[in-house]
């Protein structure tokens, strides 16, 4: 393997390890406190500004990452022919809907925050960001198929 390889997949498990995780994080840690509203909004908006940037830019990183490890270690038909190349392809439309349900999220509490509320802007991000929590444990599980 070639040290470009080794970064490209370094790069790769860490970023997409980093994503899910502070997805999954925001979702359990911080949501419920800004729905029982034991958060002030300028707070709440800054982490959600902050997810949905690191969010975006992550989704380019594991763009481009996945992009070449899949190039290099894949053919079209070893892609959409075997278990394994499903899995990557599942794992490409999941970091998607990832990346639409943080930006979905966002927009429904920036609503809200502007008028410096909590509870009510939570409420409504609630199901996307609990989706995207999901999403992102569905991701962690297709990586732990690949790596057998």
């Amino acid at each position: 393997m070639a040290l470009i390889d080794t970064v490209m997949a370094t790069l790769h498990l860490v970023v997409g390890g980093l994503w899910t995780g502070s997805v999954l994080f925001f979702a359990l840690a911080v949501l419920p406190t800004a729905r029982a509203g034991n958060i002030r909004a300028a707070a709440f908006e800054s982490v959600v500004s902050r997810l949905t940037m690191w969010s975006r830019g992550a989704s380019l990183v594991m763009f481009a990452t996945g992009g070449h490890l899949a190039g290099t270690r894949y053919t079209a038909e070893s892609l959409f022919g075997t278990g394994r190349g499903h899995l990557v392809l599942g794992m490409l439309v999941l970091w998607f809907v990832l990346t639409g349900l943080v930006e979905v999220g966002r927009s429904r509490a920036k609503d809200g925050l502007a008028e410096k509320k909590v509870r009510t802007p939570a409420e409504k991000a609630a199901p996307f960001y609990l989706g995207a929590a999901l999403v992102a444990v569905l991701l962690l599980v297709d990586a732990g198929l690949l790596l057998n």
